[in-house]
């Protein structure tokens, strides 16, 4: 049922703002984990004595598609050398993951879904002909193991059993052998069925478990888009049923579902773990492909274009691992954090703030949101989300450029090397859409190539700032896919120190950011201008935000929440205006490192 089909690191090349993402990436945190960071430098999968078991395949799984993307032969080879290692370590038998045999039943196989995925990801970068094999010897030792009983699904594997299918749709497209099938059929046998949860995503609690893990729960979102895709079952839009209950009673204004690190209801001052920002994304990259429904992508765009470069600082040297809708100050919490499950340093900018996970698993968002520009299936190309990318495949060579989502405008250059068609997405937000200085009326835009045609397509339209409702009587306010917020101006407070033998020492330490600038605003019109500027080497500058919007607000009594003084109210203590209206600018939420998004209307 699969609608499109990704393509690889060596057909789409990022370019425009999205190239100098990748660049600051790679010379940030993600491009150098495995130089400054125990778990990766001294992981158990790379002949060391540290953590054997997420860590080095979460950041594989960003960083060998980063490698390939950017064409960067020095992190290629870094990538090849330790997936030169994994092979070499493949057991006989099979067994991949770096875990004693006779421990092998009381080791959590998450890590055996996530290490194939990975190599199923290199080898779509890299082509090396040893993967596929490597892979069926794994799948098939896993299918062996599960089979009689040697290892079951427990923990983290019991909840995240559909990210195996990833490798197994892999394998089974070069040997149709029922084995693979039986394997996906015992995943989802033992598996959690989350359809089962969804009472309990309607009231948070204080408490750790798993049906509420927030990375869990987004991950989820692509199970049956999954399992049909393999196993050739109707769909029936479960992840809509799912979004559903997750949007009602934990959404946020960028598209994600309170997690801190278990599910937090809808407060302002509830935060979202940085692994389920990526892990999200990830999820509707697939949905869109496997369903073509394109609320999978207008939800896509949402989140990466506000919540991923929100939560990371503008070196990519740092990151959260709480990011807050309403959030004023980054500052260590003395006494009870306000976070449900975590501590009261996730929400700092740092190597690992509360833990490591997210450290290794973040630099996923940006290589794969690169990798899903453009698709394809049979005689169709189209191109999910217009930012700056080229592809050069069998079909033709598209150039496309563009400032997208900050500009509207999009230039796309095309030489057809075979007959084809094109399909252009347009977001239901356009107004005045015009093609070649036409206007046109559609939500998709198609056209027919010959082999041998050279043409220049010209897209614009416009998108007007909106208020949206937001629950306790708040707003906030978008315009396309950007969602703005009230700045906050903050300095920061560096931390160096070591802990468990883990070294934070600038650029990768830990970071206060303490406000110096008045948030307890309401919004004091419904009218906003739109002001363009140019878009910084640093597409999410914090300092030089490459558009705003123009806002009135009234300053009010908005408070604290009670017990803090670095956390605003989850509600404003008064809606009362104090003095005349003020003209502010709204920046990006993502530029927006602190940031006031949910506001009441004081009209």
């Amino acid at each position: 049922m699969r609608k499109w089909n990704f393509y690889t690191s060596n057909e789409i090349k990022p370019s425009g703002w999205l190239r100098r993402q990748l660049e600051i990436q790679a010379n940030g945190l993600s491009g150098n984990l495995d130089k400054v960071w125990r778990d990766v430098r001294d992981s158990s999968w790379i002949g060391g004595d540290a953590e054997g078991w997420e860590r080095v395949p979460y950041w594989l799984d960003g960083f060998v598609p980063l490698a390939y993307l950017l064409e960067d032969n020095d992190k290629i080879a870094r990538a090849k050398k330790y997936i030169d290692f994994i092979i070499k370590s493949q057991k006989e038998d099979g067994w991949i993951c770096p875990c004693e045999d006779e421990k092998r039943s009381t080791y959590d196989t998450w890590a055996v879904l996530l290490i194939t995925k990975v190599l199923t990801v290199y080898y779509e970068c890299s082509k090396d002909e040893r993967i596929p094999d490597v892979l069926y010897r794994a799948l098939k030792n896993y299918y062996d193991l599960l089979k009689d009983g040697t290892v079951k699904l427990f923990r983290w594997g019991k909840f995240r059993w559909f990210e195996g299918f990833i490798a197994i749709e892999f394998v089974y497209r070069e040997h149709k052998e029922p084995w693979l099938l039986e394997l996906a059929s015992i995943l989802r046998d033992q598996g959690a069925d989350y359809n089962e949860f969804t009472e309990r995503w309607k009231r948070p609690m204080n408490a750790h478990t798993m049906e509420t893990h927030i990375v869990n729960l987004v991950m989820a979102l692509k199970y049956e888009a999954l399992t049909s895709s393999l196993l050739g079952e109707e769909y029936t839009d479960a992840a809509e049923k799912l979004y559903s209950v997750l949007h009602e009673y934990n959404s946020t204004p960028v598209e994600l579902f309170t997690g801190d690190e278990c599910l937090s209801g809808r407060s302002p001052i509830q935060g979202t773990e940085l692994c389920a920002v990526v892990e999200q994304m990830y999820s509707y990259e697939h949905l869109f492909a496997i369903t073509g429904d394109d609320k999978w992508a207008k939800r896509l765009e949402v989140i990466a274009f506000n919540a991923l470069p929100a939560t990371i600082s503008d070196d990519m040297w740092t990151h959260q691992y709480d990011q807050m809708s309403n959030q004023i100050a980054c500052q260590k919490f003395s006494g009870k954090p306000i976070f449900r499950t975590n501590n009261g340093e996730a929400h700092l900018f740092g190597l690992e703030p509360h833990y490591g996970c997210c450290t290794a698993n973040f630099n996923q968002g940006w290589p794969k949101l690169a990798l899903s520009t453009f698709m394809h299936n049979g005689d169709t190309i189209i191109n999910v989300l217009s930012v700056a990318s080229k592809l050069e495949c069998d079909k033709a060579s598209i150039e496309l450029e563009s400032n997208y989502p900050f500009e509207n405008t999009f230039v796309y250059k095309i030489n057809a090397k075979e007959d084809f068609k094109f399909v252009i997405r347009v977001p239901d937000f356009a107004k005045d859409l015009c093609v070649d200085g036409d206007r046109f009326d559609e939500s998709e835009l198609c056209f027919e190539f010959a082999a041998g045609d050279v043409r220049e397509i010209r897209v614009s339209y416009e998108c007007a700032p909106m208020l949206v409702k937001r629950p306790y009587d708040l707003y906030s306010v978008k315009c396309g896919s950007l969602v703005f917020s009230v700045p906050i101006e903050f300095e920061k407070r560096m931390i160096e120190y070591t802990k468990k033998n883990v070294e934070r020492k600038f650029p990768y330490c830990d970071y206060e950011y303490i406000p110096k600038s008045e948030w307890s605003y309401a919004f004091a019109d419904t009218n906003f201008e739109k002001v363009s500027n140019k878009v910084d080497e640093i597409p999410f500058s914090s300092e030089n935000p490459p558009v705003v919007l123009s806002a009135k607000v009234k300053k009010i009594d908005w408070g604290f929440e009670e017990g803090y003084d670095t956390v605003c109210a989850k509600i404003p203590q008064s809606r009362e205006p104090i003095g005349e209206a003020l003209d502010i600018q709204l920046y990006p939420y993502g530029c927006a490192k602190l940031r006031m998004t949910e506001l009441a209307l004081v009209e």
